[in-house]
């Protein structure tokens, strides 16, 4: 569920018209529920109250400030992976010891920083890193409090770019070769091992994959008990899925049972990293139609001023986005396959191919749902387009929580060198 719908034929967020938003900010603009949010962090954390879980936001889904703050006044920490985002989990309220960090490539700046912060844990994620982050924790007379994220090599039946948890992944170290990276832990003075951590993937639409993953690494626990480690954390990861299309994914109460069914005994510390089903349905994008193109091949292209580099995942993953008029079309009006593709030069600034609408006219404002994981958090200048806005709704209020970018800003990013 969340906080969009028609309203006297108009769409809203909440009770704020999207007209209205979109004469007094302009287009295109990203709109985000504070309800829905809420909500959805809620649905979730509830499952795992019984428990006491550490629910960690993957703040790369989403990092606008005030979608973090949301999360944070709801109790949430934060599951990041640069110091960047250490730095804004820190300034939207969330607290120290709830921020995890992940990442393949952590630069000992970063580290430093992190440990100068006093993170609740590192999620390592090789041997070099292991070391050179003992290192840096010895230069400051400290430990670093650390999980090894394993591989259980399982197929969580998602988009390959969006896999991470088979052996081909650059993503952790393979389980069956973690306990001689765990002993050489032990050995480093700058390291407390404790615990361990897994991830699998993105957008996960079935539990089995959760079960083999949970399950692998159970046994892996018992494992590292049973030759002298205490380990008291677990972190599960995020990953699952909602629903963009035809999707069905299960439903954080089917989740809730896998994930503490296969943990159960264990007197671990849970930890989970939602992202996207958080913040994917919270989230929509808002253009405007500049004109409507028929070619000689017989197919009609609907160019609106959003773009590729405003909305990535059209052309980076083929991923949908269920695209609606912002004011209800007349049912009289044409259905046609048309091709929703934005004003950038690319052929791959397509957001829908031979998608059966109403078709709109040049001017018509249009919507993309479920546009709040991964939309803004991966958008671009390319081309020169200035990054667009962002803005908040809550009731009948809405605030804009990242202002649209200026040529004058846009420019003021280079220097043309002396010579």
């Amino acid at each position: 569920m969340d906080h969009f719908s028609y309203k006297d034929g108009v769409y809203h967020a909440e009770d704020v018209s999207l007209e209205l938003i979109a004469k007094e900010v302009g287009t295109p603009f990203y709109c985000y529920s504070k309800a829905t949010l809420e909500r959805h962090f809620n649905v979730f954390s509830r499952h795992f109250d019984d428990v006491g879980a550490k629910i960690c936001y993957a703040v790369k889904a989403n990092s606008n400030l005030g979608v973090l703050n949301t999360l944070a006044k709801l109790g949430s920490g934060a599951d990041v992976v640069s110091e960047g985002e250490i730095r804004l989990a820190l300034a939207a309220g969330i607290k120290a010891e709830n921020i995890v960090f992940s990442g393949v490539g952590k630069a000992a700046t970063e580290m430093a920083y992190a440990l100068d912060q006093g993170i609740f844990q590192f999620n390592v994620e090789s041997e070099p890193e292991l070391r050179l982050l003992s290192d840096v924790a010895l230069s400051k007379g400290t430990k670093a409090n650390i999980a090894i994220r394993v591989n259980p090599d399982v197929d969580p039946k998602t988009h390959a770019k969006i896999s991470t948890g088979q052996k081909e992944s650059k993503f952790g170290i393979a389980i069956a070769h973690a306990l001689p990276v765990y002993k050489l832990a032990a050995t480093l003075s700058g390291i407390n091992v404790q615990g361990v951590s897994v991830h699998i993937g993105s957008q996960l639409t079935t539990l089995e994959p959760f079960a083999q993953a949970f399950a692998r690494v159970r046994q892996f626990v018992e494992e590292l008990r049973s030759q002298g480690f205490t380990i008291t954390t677990l972190d599960l990861g995020g990953g699952l899925g909602i629903p963009y299309g035809g999707e069905e994914p299960p439903l954080p109460d089917a989740y809730a049972e896998v994930a503490k069914k296969e943990t159960a005994g264990l007197g671990c510390q849970l930890i989970f990293e939602p992202g996207r089903m958080l913040v994917g349905n919270a989230g929509i994008l808002v253009s405007r139609v500049m004109y409507v193109k028929h070619n000689d091949g017989g197919r009609i292209f609907v160019i609106a001023d959003a773009a590729m580099n405003d909305l990535m995942r059209p052309a980076l993953y083929d991923a949908y986005h269920h695209i609606m008029p912002v004011r209800a079309a007349d049912g009289n009006a044409p259905t046609e396959l048309v091709d929703v593709v934005g004003p950038v030069c690319e052929t791959g600034d397509i957001f829908a191919e031979q998608r059966l609408l109403k078709v709109p006219a040049a001017g018509d404002l249009i919507l993309f749902r479920s546009a709040g994981a991964y939309g803004a958090s991966m958008s671009n200048t390319y081309n020169a387009r200035p990054l667009v806005p962002e803005v908040m709704v809550h009731g009948s209020q809405y605030a804009v929580v990242r202002k649209r970018q200026t040529y004058a800003e846009l420019l003021a990013r280079d220097t043309i060198p002396s010579w």
